[in-house]
């Protein structure tokens, strides 16, 4: 590794490998970088000078070549169900947010992989708002590294408060790679978070080529935003899906069970009012499940009730309606949930991240053109002197 003269490297951009390197290179042995990253990432420790077992003369290295710095909180934001929403500042007027929810058995960080997101997909509010720029390392770790030890502090405990981590914050994290492998790695080190695979999931829209790759390289649980039995819907909901359609999709999904942590994927369903919360959807489902898998049992279904804002022009599926989908699905043998919404009075909820970032990709004319010409479709369909 080459140090530039001048300037200091971050010490949460590196997993232990790349901190062996770092230490490598100013004539240090691999077990100081063992050290120095349980002080990092079991501790918490920012201050060199508080490493006491690193030696002085390497703390003395370190302070002219690294730093280790979390991003700056800009606000904190506790549910009355005990969920808390944080808004991180990644500069140049991007905000990226993490949520913590708590459960009795289990404290899960729902962590940001970009800020914004370039997919689009409509029922997310964190898609309307555009794309700025993918994370560092450093900053997707970071947020696990602030969230644990301020809730350890908050809590007044000593033992680990995190026990599972989703990467279903905001943007998609398969089209950061890059970053969110090394990030991945520091979760399941056992000389940093120490987390199970089995605890430690990536949810993709369908990145077919790229869900290929973290199978190989690092397999963790996954998730599977699909929210659509069909390729007409799915291209409308999901744009991704005009690049990957289910035919690419599904099979990738039961690939990727060869290299899993658990003998299933999840499948995340968005249930959407009128749009694909149906009978006759959820039976269609049913038979794609069927057509791809040798059984039901490859995958489980996650129904997530919408969480509206203003933009999306979309109602969330009446409680009845979505039991009656799910009854559907269970009745086939598919393993079906229905997730519990949490921290929505404080837009902690699913796919209401938004934050404050830059819009670079110009989605919000983007998607009023499409409103336009969706509602120029329908109107053409509409008899002379029809009252609407």
């Amino acid at each position: 590794m080459t140090l530039v003269p001048g300037s200091t490297v971050n010490l949460l951009d590196f997993d232990l490998d790349g901190l062996t390197a770092l230490c490598e290179s100013l004539g240090e042995k691999r077990f100081r970088a063992i050290q120095l990253f349980r002080w990092i990432h079991q501790r918490g420790c920012s201050n060199f000078d508080d490493m006491s077992d690193l030696a002085k003369s390497l703390r003395a290295k370190l302070q002219g070549v690294a730093h280790v710095t979390s991003m700056e909180v800009m606000s904190q934001h506790i549910s009355a169900d005990g969920t808390i929403k944080w808004l991180f500042d990644v500069g140049a007027g991007n905000a990226i947010e993490s949520v913590f929810i708590p459960e009795d058995d289990r404290g899960t960080l729902c962590i940001s992989t970009q800020a914004g997101c370039a997919m689009g997909c409509r029922f997310c509010s964190t898609g309307h708002q555009g794309f700025s720029r993918n994370l560092t390392t450093g900053e997707i770790i970071g947020q696990l590294w602030f969230a644990e030890h301020f809730l350890r502090k908050h809590l007044g405990r000593d033992e680990r408060v995190i026990s599972n981590t989703v990467m279903m914050g905001m943007g998609e994290p398969l089209q950061n790679y890059s970053a969110l492998i090394p990030a991945l790695r520091m979760m399941l080190d056992d000389h940093g978070y120490g987390l199970s695979r089995r605890r430690v999931t990536v949810s993709t829209s369908g990145l077919v080529n790229k869900m290929d790759l973290l199978g190989l390289e690092c397999p963790v649980a996954l998730a599977v935003s699909l929210h659509a039995p069909n390729n007409a819907l799915r291209d409308n909901l999901v744009p991704l899906n005009i690049k990957h359609p289910l035919e690419e999709l599904m099979p990738a999904c039961v690939n990727y069970l060869k290299h899993a942590p658990r003998d299933f994927i999840t499948i995340e369903y968005c249930m959407l009012d009128a749009v694909n919360d149906g009978d006759d959807q959820a039976r269609e489902l049913v038979q794609l499940i069927k057509h791809y898998g040798r059984s039901v049992t490859w995958c489980k279904f996650n129904l997530i009730p919408f969480n509206p804002f203003p933009a999306s022009g979309l109602r969330r599926s009446k409680p009845d309606r979505i039991l009656a989908f799910s009854k559907i699905l269970s009745d086939a043998g598919i393993t079906t949930t229905i997730r519990k919404t949490r921290g929505d009075d404080i837009d902690a909820a699913c796919g209401q991240l938004a934050g404050d970032v830059v819009d670079r990709t110009r989605v919000a004319v983007r998607i009023a053109r499409q409103r336009s010409i969706d509602i120029q479709s329908i109107s053409a369909t509409i008899p002379p002197n029809t009252k609407i």
